[in-house]
C-alpha cells in the first residue's frame, strides 16, 4: 500500500515478532480501545446526519458515509499480531489510540510503534 510517506526500514521483521501472554492481553485491549473510540465517532456522526436528514437524498448519504466507514474500518483493524504494529501506529496517529494505550508493551515494540506513527 503507497502511503506517499518515506520508506522506513524496520530493524524488527514484523513475521518474527514475538508476543508474550501479558502483551498478548495489552494488544487486544488497546486494539479494542482504538476501534470502539473510532465506531464511537462514527455512532457521534451518525446521530448529528439522521437529525439533519429532511430529503430522501439525505437517506443515501447515510447509508453510503456507513459503507465508507465499515470498508475503511474492515481494512485498518486486523488482529494479525505480523502487521499488529502497522496498525497501532496507523490508528495511533490517527488519534484513535494514544500512547498510554500501549505503555505496557514491550519497549521494542513501542519504539516500533512510534518510528513508524512518525513516518
Amino acid at each position: 500500500m503507497c502511503t506517499g510517506h518515506p520508506t522506513y526500514e524496520s530493524k524488527i521483521n514484523m513475521n518474527e515478532i514475538n508476543w508474550s501472554k501479558s502483551e498478548k492481553v495489552i494488544a487486544r485491549r488497546a486494539f479494542d480501545t482504538a476501534y470502539k473510540r473510532e465506531c464511537d465517532a462514527i455512532i457521534t456522526k451518525l446521530k448529528e446526519m439522521v437529525v439533519k436528514a429532511k430529503e430522501p437524498d439525505d437517506i443515501w448519504q447515510i447509508h453510503n458515509y456507513l459503507t465508507e466507514q465499515r470498508e475503511a474500518i474492515d481494512e485498518k483493524y486486523d488482529y494479525r499480531y505480523s502487521i499488529l504494529i502497522s496498525v497501532f501506529a496507523r490508528v495511533l496517529n490517527e488519534g484513535w489510540l494514544r500512547q498510554t494505550d500501549l505503555e505496557e508493551l514491550g519497549e521494542k515494540k513501542i519504539e516500533e510503534i512510534r518510528k513508524i506513527a512518525s513516518l
